[in-house]
């Protein structure tokens, strides 16, 4: 069996494992003080129930998070939201960060900037990424935060942020806008 790739998340006292595009949970044990070679498994009580999200849970001061947001910023991104979806029992992450580029290859470069500075300060790779061939709007899935970068277009159509309407919308304006020199 060929490895194309291994990833492991801490989530809900369980190890979760990617491998090939397949999903293992593995309980996590603990170290017993009086013998370190030995493990004991967690008990019950420890291990949050399934559907319980975990309560050690991103925020916006999050490193990956705000690594994120000023990878966008740098590569000139526009109208960058971020929902928090922490409190939908029904959303598949804790952030959706959702901004528009101008043309496709300003969409590219953006997401691909974004892959390039999280795995350098965060080390952090992302669990899958969609969109790349259409050159409309381009996914990046870190699990836990979404990156939805969109061409305006299918951004007006598809309007995420009504549809996650129940969600804590926050703007992200360019806090550090480029000094323009005037030229007289």
């Amino acid at each position: 069996m060929k490895i194309d790739s291994v990833r492991h998340i801490v989530s809900n006292g369980k190890e979760i494992v990617f491998l090939n595009e397949r999903i293992y949970a593995i309980p996590i044990t603990k170290v017993c003080p009086s013998n370190t070679e030995k493990k004991e498994p967690l008990s019950r009580k420890q291990i949050p129930a399934v559907g319980q999200k975990s309560k050690n849970r991103l925020n916006r001061n999050s490193k990956i998070f705000k690594t994120i947001i000023r990878a966008v910023h740098e590569k000139k991104g526009e109208q960058i939201v971020s929902l928090d979806l922490r409190n939908i029992p029904e959303a598949v992450a804790d952030f959706f960060i959702i901004c528009q580029a101008s043309n496709p290859n300003q969409l590219k470069a953006i997401a691909d900037f974004i892959t390039f500075e999280v795995k350098n300060h965060c080390l952090e790779l992302p669990y899958k990424h969609e969109g790349r061939q259409a050159e409309q709007w381009i996914l990046i899935d870190y699990v836990n935060i979404v990156v939805h970068i969109m061409l305006p277009e299918p951004r007006a159509f598809y309007q995420l942020e009504e549809l996650w309407s129940d969600a804590t919308i926050m703007e992200h304006p360019d806090t550090h806008p480029t000094l323009k020199t005037k030229t007289t």
